[in-house]
Order: C-alpha cells, then sequence, then structure tokens
C-alpha cells in the first residue's frame, strides 16, 4: 500500500484597484500537508520586461508560476505596453502546449490600469468591484475587501485588512506580507 505524498498548501493574494493605484499583497506561508515549510516566501513580484512595470501574484506551485512568469515577460516584451494582448497570449499557450497544460498555478497581473486573473483553463478574468483575490484564503480577502472598498481607506490599507483578515481564518495563510503598488 503506497501512501500519498500530503499535498502543497498555502498562498492568499490579494489585489486592490482604488484612488489611481493598484495594490498587489500576498502573505509568505508555504505549507506541506499540516506543516508549515515556509514563512516568508515572496509571492508578489514586479516585473519590468522593456521599462513597462507590472506586478504579478501568484498562488500555486512555485516551479510551474516562476515558469508562467517567465512566458508573460516573454509575452510583454514582444507586445510593450498591451497587459491584455500578453495576458490573452499566455493564457491560449497555457491552454493548449501539452507542457503548460500541467503546470498548476493562477496568477494576478496588473499594470496600474489593468487588472486580470490568469488560469490554466485559459481565462484572462478582469474582476469585478476593482479587488481580484486568488489561493487557499483568496475568498476571504476578497469578501474582507469588498466590505471596506467604500471606506475612506486607501487601496494599500484595504488589501493590508483583508489579508490580516485571511490570515486569521485560512489556516494556509500567514501575516508575512509582500506588497507591491503601482499607479497610473
Amino acid at each position: 500500500m503506497t501512501k500519498e505524498f500530503p499535498g502543497w498548501h498555502g498562498t492568499t493574494i490579494i489585489a486592490v484597484r482604488k484612488g489611481g493605484h493598484v495594490v498587489v499583497a500576498g502573505d509568505g506561508q508555504v505549507s506541506l500537508g499540516q506543516t508549515v515549510i515556509k514563512g516568508t516566501a515572496r509571492k508578489v513580484r514586479k516585473l519590468s520586461p522593456g521599462g513597462y512595470d507590472v506586478v504579478a501574484g501568484f498562488a500555486g506551485s512555485t516551479a510551474d508560476a516562476f515558469s508562467l512568469l517567465e512566458r508573460l515577460e516573454a509575452k510583454l516584451e514582444a507586445t510593450p505596453g498591451q497587459l491584455q494582448r500578453a495576458s490573452v497570449e499566455l493564457a491560449k499557450d497555457w491552454r493548449t502546449d501539452k507542457y503548460l497544460q500541467k503546470l498548476e498555478a493562477m496568477l494576478i497581473v496588473t499594470d496600474g490600469t489593468q487588472l486580470y486573473v490568469i488560469t490554466g483553463a485559459g481565462d484572462v478574468l478582469e474582476p469585478e468591484h476593482d479587488i481580484a483575490a486568488i489561493g487557499s484564503g483568496g475568498n476571504f480577502a476578497l469578501a474582507a475587501a469588498r466590505g471596506m472598498m467604500d471606506s475612506d481607506k486607501s487601496a494599500e490599507d484595504v488589501a493590508r485588512a483583508a489579508m490580516a483578515i485571511a490570515s486569521d481564518i485560512c489556516v494556509y495563510t500567514n501575516g508575512n506580507l509582500t506588497v507591491e503598488t503601482i499607479g497610473k
């Protein structure tokens, strides 16, 4: 009888667009089964292909996410300033390429104006209510952020507060945040 290897869990990523800025925040926890393997992983990154700034956050397998981020950078270099086009091209490749189909990750990407969630199912989703959230605590962070959007809080304050709430609820999310802000 073989014992199944416990699955990797973790990550909550949220992006909040408010007041001319987009803030992407992600926690640092990586868990293997019921064990926290690392508490300070950096799952939100600033990309600058060709001098064009994009912030990306990822949930899922780190190696898979880095592979996707490299491909996104290449798409952005080929289509500078066109995040939507680069995102759609990445999603098409991810959906149709036999190697890429096996990648297990999701991405949130923004250039400070546009905001997308990209999935391996070929989705490029523009979120409603100026909030996108992915990962194990994504729904908790999303609900919390939606409840704060009408307040006088800044995008960063909303993102940080939503992540604090998610980390109090989701055992696969911690309070060690990486936060990147971008605006147009």
